[in-house]
């Protein structure tokens, strides 16, 4: 459903006097009551009542008489006006809601941004402590590594590294499964800050658990 725009209690009042009159509730030559008469079925003050026939006689709708409301002129301009009004009010009510939406892109646009300076300081932060680089180390003949898989060592738990692949000779294993077994000369490509680096020399190299 359209929001519509609101307008002042003296157009509304006007508009609403118009209705009667292209509805014919109010007959042409037909005297429309007085400002406090107007004023107190309208729940306002005389002043907003003779704004509204003011309107309304501009329209060519009405003919103000002094001290005495005004008559009625003409049906068909009562009409026209109604149908303007309405139109009218529908323009307003778009630009009211255009405005509304620009409001929100502005707002979403800063949000955008934001996120978008959010990332790239994170990024910042993330290369320059070198959080995360991989790393390789070599498994020599005597570690206990050797003939075992880097899930039963318990790798992760004790050196706080991830094994993401291992070179092997001429290759290059890839995400090593649980049932892979580590073999002397392996060289474990392994992921971790720089705190994993002695962890993980010590763990590979230690010749007892």
């Amino acid at each position: 459903m359209r929001e519509r725009a609101t307008s002042p209690v003296y157009a509304q009042i006007a508009f609403d006097i118009a209705k009667r009159i292209a509805g014919s509730e109010l007959k042409e030559n037909a005297r429309i009551y007085g400002r406090s008469l107007l004023a107190s079925e309208y729940g306002v003050s005389p002043e907003t009542i003779r704004r509204s026939l003011r309107l309304l006689a501009d329209m060519g709708i009405v003919e103000i008489r002094q001290n005495s409301g005004g008559i009625v002129l003409s049906r068909e301009k009562a009409k026209q006006y109604t149908l303007r009004f309405n139109e009218y009010m529908d323009v307003r009510a778009l630009q009211k809601r255009l405005r509304a939406l620009l409001i929100e892109q502005e707002k979403t646009s800063r949000e955008i941004l934001d996120i978008a300076d959010s990332i790239v300081y994170t990024n910042e932060k993330f290369h320059k402590h070198n959080l995360f680089q991989a790393y390789e180390v070599n498994v020599p003949e005597a570690s206990p590594l050797c003939g075992t898989t880097l899930h039963a060592a318990d790798f992760w738990q004790h050196t706080g590294a991830t094994v993401i692949a291992i070179r092997r000779e001429d290759r290059v294993i890839l995400s090593p499964g649980p049932r892979l077994e580590v073999r002397a000369g392996d060289w474990l490509v392994y992921i971790g800050d720089t705190a994993a680096i002695d962890a993980v020399e010590a763990f590979v190299e230690s010749k007892e658990r």
